[in-house]
């Protein structure tokens, strides 16, 4: 019979490198196997923050992903449609030191391929070029308005005033893109910042850990500092993950959250993966948290229809009444974390739209 074991404390007697050596080997080798998609996702998110993050690994740790290196260029022949996981894992994995230099000669066959011409989006356009650049190589070099598209939909604030997580993650990973990861000016001003600032008051206000957490990453990387309120949260959050191992720990969990936490305790100067890890089959289950105020929020809204107005100061008696004590907590330190929160309500309150 199997057991799970839950691992809580700070990793007090395992040192960083061997903390990063048993999570590459445990996402590489015990939670996926073979070509599953959810494989290459998972390793391309490790993989990604450490790079970006200048984590220097111990020798040997990038041997559990030889034979994934040795036979990239076979893999990306007949699963093209997974490039840019490939041309991920294959960078990072130069950039962290695995010797060989197989990423340029990938780079060039994707742009003869012309994969990039595939793509539906230019969020996915953006990613590409972002990956391919690293290896002095602009898949869509006739396509010279593209970071010019991706700002104005970063800087379209009103789109994030409403709840939309599928567009929240994009703003996130466009700042991600057109920074490349922290180590350029975006060319990003006031009006990114406004619409992170909206996408984070959403994210809070719904307790969502993972999608606060990027937006706070994205703030950094356009040079502003975010909301003590959220961060303070996120650490605590980030501190009570519970680790758990065993042969019964299904690869279902939170995980991705975890890494986005982590990530941005890296970007924020704190200690990352501050917890002890072992070289086999590792799950990563989120706390419980209080329920936000957000669903209430909205129902109240609509409910409301043609007599809720736009000004907050005469809104809020309206829609604290009748919020559990933990909701109208959360909601309090949303409004006194947000730049405007007055502002962010007037979009959110959805008046004049179309009956």
């Amino acid at each position: 019979m199997s057991k799970v074991i839950q691992l809580n404390a700070l990793s007090h007697h395992q040192s960083e490198s061997d903390r990063h050596a048993a999570l590459l080997r445990s996402f590489a080798q015990h939670r996926r196997f073979g070509d599953d998609v959810f494989w290459l996702k998972e390793n391309a998110e490790l993989l990604n923050i450490l790079e970006c993050t200048g984590v220097i690994l111990a020798e040997d740790a990038l041997e559990v992903h030889a034979g994934f290196y040795e036979n990239v260029g076979k893999r990306l022949g007949f699963f093209p449609q997974y490039y840019r996981f490939l041309l991920s894992i294959c960078l990072d994995l130069e950039d962290l030191g695995m010797p060989g230099a197989k990423s340029e000669a990938l780079v060039a066959w994707v742009k003869e391929q012309n994969l990039a011409g595939a793509e539906m989006s230019d969020l996915q356009r953006g990613e590409a070029r972002r990956l391919m650049l690293r290896r002095s190589c602009d898949p869509l070099p006739g396509d010279a308005g593209l970071d010019d598209r991706l700002r104005a939909f970063v800087n379209r604030s009103a789109t994030f005033v409403m709840p939309n997580k599928k567009a929240a993650y994009e703003l996130t990973h466009t700042i991600f893109y057109l920074s490349e990861y922290g180590r350029k000016n975006p060319q990003l001003g006031a009006a990114a910042k406004q619409s992170l600032d909206f996408a984070g008051t959403l994210a809070f206000l719904d307790q969502n850990a993972d999608l606060l957490a990027e937006v706070c990453v994205a703030m950094r990387y356009i040079g502003v500092a975010p909301p003590q309120t959220w961060e303070i949260w996120l650490t605590r959050f980030t501190h009570q993950f519970a680790v758990e191992t065993g042969p019964a720990v299904l690869p279902n969990d939170d995980y991705h959250e975890f890494f986005v936490c982590n990530w941005l305790m890296a970007t924020s100067g704190q200690n990352a993966f501050a917890k002890r890890f072992e070289q086999t089959r590792l799950g990563f289950f989120r706390p419980s948290t209080s329920a936000g105020p957000l669903r209430e929020m909205s129902e109240c809204m609509f409910r409301l229809d043609e007599k809720r107005c736009d000004d907050w100061a005469k809104m809020r008696p309206i829609v604290e009444q009748g919020l559990p004590e933990e909701a109208f907590t959360i909601l309090d330190q949303a409004v006194s974390a947000s730049d405007d929160f007055g502002l962010f309500f007037s979009g959110f309150s959805r008046v004049g739209m179309m009956s």
